[in-house]
């Protein structure tokens, strides 16, 4: 099922999500549900609290970049409980967007490598090492699980200019091909 992704401004969206338990009713469900969202809006990151969900869940598909980083090709997975243990090397900039604040697209520098410790969706915890391209959509979604967006990441100066453009993603005065809930729009 298709579920609407909020947009900027929706409260859930910059508030720490929720540990998940096992017993956590229909998670699967909502798993399958992110990723048909997720390439419904064209995506290769969703995460829980952009569906509406505080939970510390969020899922990829670095596929598209394959062209790019040919391990990525069928790189698919969802991440629970992610806890980001390491950030290292020289941070680079890279051209992000977000399904939660379409239209806009802003470089934001990132670390290239981190160590993840993380749940699979039988709840075996994992520690990993990403690099490049994936350990970037990583760190994006897993921003996302701690209440911070892309725009949090530029500068002061940046943000006052798209001051504007942010506030008519809030008031829902922008044009995609998805389902979206805007928290400011007129009812």
């Amino acid at each position: 099922m298709i579920l609407p992704i909020v947009a900027y401004g929706t409260p859930v969206l910059k508030k720490k999500a929720a540990e998940i338990l096992p017993e956590h009713p229909s998670l699967k469900t909502l798993i399958d549900n992110m990723f048909d969202t997720m390439y419904q809006a064209h995506g290769v990151g969703l995460a829980a609290p952009q569906v509406g969900e505080s939970l510390r869940l969020f899922i990829v598909d670095a596929t598209p970049f394959a062209e790019d980083e040919p391990a990525l090709k069928g790189y698919k997975k969802a991440f629970i409980n992610a806890q980001m243990l390491e950030e290292s090397g020289t941070p680079w900039k890279f051209n992000e967007g977000c399904l939660s604040i379409p239209t806009i697209r802003e470089d934001v520098e990132r670390k290239p490598l981190i160590k993840l410790q993380y749940q699979d969706e039988n709840f075996q915890t994992h520690e990993e090492e990403f690099s490049g391209l994936l350990a970037r959509i990583i760190q994006h979604e897993y921003d996302h699980i701690e209440g911070v967006l892309f725009t949090d990441r530029i500068s002061q100066l940046r943000k006052a200019l798209l001051r504007s453009k942010l506030q008519h993603v809030s008031k829902g005065n922008v044009k995609v091909d998805y389902r979206m809930k805007f928290p400011l729009m007129r009812k």
